[in-house]
C-alpha cells in the first residue's frame, strides 16, 4: 500500500501570504492614523487662521477711593439694664397697673397679688409694738424711782424691739405682693389677668432700657492691637436695609478666651427712638488705623489662581477690521497684587494704574488677544457699604 507524501512547497505558501495579510493591515493601520494626524494638523491650523470671536463682557476704570481701614465682626444688641421681673412669692393677681409696651419709671406699681391677711399681718404687728412701745415706757419710768428690778426693765425693752422686727417682718411680706420696676425702661407685652394664680419665680412682664444700647461681639487676639475704646463704630441690620447706627467702643474684657482666643468688646449706641432692639443681630464694622487712598476695583475683576492674582486689561484695538470698521479693543491679561477688601470693593496694591479699563465680569471665557464687546447695563457691584437688597 502506498503511503501519501507530504508536498514541501505548502508551508512557504502559507508563510508568504501570512506576511502579505500583516503588511496589508499594517499599512491600513499606517494609512488610518496619518489621516486622523494629519487632519488635526490642518483642523488646527484653521483654527489659527481663523479669526477669534469677540466676547462681551463688563468693564470699569480703577480709581482711587477714600479708603478708611475697617475690621468686621458680628453682633448681639444687648439693653442697658433688663430684666424679667417675677414675684417672690405665689399668690392671685389682684391688679395690674400697666399696659403692654408702656414706658414706666423706677419704682412705679406693675402688678399687685391679692394681700388681705398680709395687710392684717402688719396691722396686727403694729399693734403689738404698740403695747410693747407703752410698757417699755411705763418700765422706764419705773425704773428711775427704783420701782422695778433692772431685769424687768431690759426684760421690757427687748420684747419691745422683737415687736418692732416683726413688723418689719410683716412690712416686707406685704411690699413682696407689689411687683414695681426696679429701673426706668419700656415693659413687654403682658399676658396675665386679674384673677390668675402666679407661683413665686414666675416671670410676670419684662422691663428693658433701651438708651443707650449696647452691642456685644468678639475680636480675635490677632487684630487686638488695633481696636480702642472710643473707636467709632458702625452697625448694618437686615431689619433695617439702607441704614446704619453709629456709636463707639465702651470696654473691653480684660483677658482672652483659652478656648476661641477672641476678646469680648462692648459698643454703646445712641435709641432715643427705640428702633433697637435686644437681642437683634448686627454686622458691626470698626474704624482701625489712619484713613488712606487706595486703588480699588471690583472684587468680581479680580481673577484668582494658585499662581496669583489676575486681571484682564483692555487695550484698545488697532486699525480696522476686515470690514473697514475701526478694530475691538482686546483683552490683555496682568498680574496684580490685592489688599484688604471693603464691601464689593478689593485694593489693588500693584499691577494696574490709575485710569487703565478693567474687565469686571466675563473672564472666564477670555485669553490675551480676544476681541471686546462691552456693554454695562448690568455691571456688577462696587459698593463699599452694600446692603442686602430684597427682590
Amino acid at each position: 500500500m502506498a503511503t501519501r507524501e507530504s508536498n514541501p512547497s505548502r508551508k512557504p505558501s502559507t508563510t508568504k501570504r501570512m506576511i502579505i495579510m500583516l503588511l496589508v493591515v499594517g499599512l491600513l493601520l499606517f494609512l488610518l492614523i496619518g489621516w486622523n494626524v494629519m487632519g488635526q494638523i490642518m483642523m488646527k491650523k484653521a483654527a489659527q487662521n481663523m479669526p477669534v470671536p469677540p466676547q462681551t463682557v463688563t468693564t470699569t476704570k480703577a480709581g482711587y477711593d477714600e479708603w478708611q481701614p475697617a475690621q468686621a465682626a458680628v453682633g448681639s444688641l444687648r439693653a442697658v439694664r433688663g430684666a424679667d421681673l417675677a414675684f417672690d412669692v405665689s399668690g392671685v393677681i389682684e391688679r395690674i397697673e400697666i399696659g403692654s409696651g408702656d414706658e414706666v419709671e423706677a419704682g412705679q406699681l406693675l402688678v399687685e397679688l391679692r394681700a388681705e391677711d398680709d395687710v392684717a399681718a402688719v396691722r396686727q404687728a403694729e399693734a403689738a409694738a404698740a403695747l410693747a412701745k407703752v410698757t417699755f415706757e411705763r418700765m422706764k419710768k419705773q425704773l428711775a424711782v427704783k420701782a422695778i428690778p433692772q431685769a424687768s426693765y431690759d426684760s421690757a425693752q427687748a420684747d419691745l424691739r422683737a415687736k418692732q422686727a416683726a413688723v418689719q417682718q410683716a412690712q416686707a411680706l406685704l411690699a413682696k405682693k407689689k411687683l414695681r420696676a426696679p429701673f426706668a425702661g419700656r415693659a413687654g407685652i403682658v399676658t396675665l389677668s386679674p384673677g390668675a394664680f402666679v407661683s413665686a419665680g414666675t416671670p410676670i412682664v419684662t422691663v428693658q432700657q433701651l438708651d443707650p444700647i449696647y452691642v456685644d461681639f468678639f475680636v480675635p487676639q490677632r487684630n487686638l492691637g488695633e481696636v480702642r475704646v472710643g473707636q467709632r463704630v458702625t452697625l448694618a441690620l437686615d431689619a433695617y436695609p439702607g441704614r446704619t447706627f453709629e456709636g463707639f467702643v465702651s470696654a473691653m474684657d480684660p483677658r482672652v478666651d483659652d478656648a476661641t482666643r477672641n476678646t469680648r468688646v462692648e459698643a454703646s449706641l445712641d435709641n432715643k427712638d427705640g428702633t433697637l432692639m435686644p437681642g437683634m443681630f448686627a454686622n458691626v464694622s470698626i474704624d482701625v488705623g489712619q484713613q488712606a487712598r487706595q486703588l480699588t476695583l471690583p472684587q468680581t475683576a479680580i481673577t484668582f489662581n494658585p499662581y496669583g492674582e489676575t486681571v484682564f486689561v483692555v487695550k484698545p484695538g488697532e486699525g480696522k477690521d476686515a470690514e473697514g470698521k475701526p478694530a475691538l479693543p482686546t483683552a490683555q491679561q496682568v498680574f496684580v497684587t490685592t489688599g484688604p477688601t471693603r464691601g464689593d470693593q478689593v485694593a489693588v496694591l500693584s499691577g494696574i494704574e490709575e485710569g487703565m479699563e478693567v474687565v469686571t465680569s466675563g473672564q472666564l471665557k477670555l485669553k490675551n488677544g480676544t476681541p471686546l464687546l462691552i456693554d454695562n447695563s448690568r455691571a456688577p457691584k462696587n459698593d463699599a457699604n452694600p446692603t442686602p437688597q430684597e427682590q
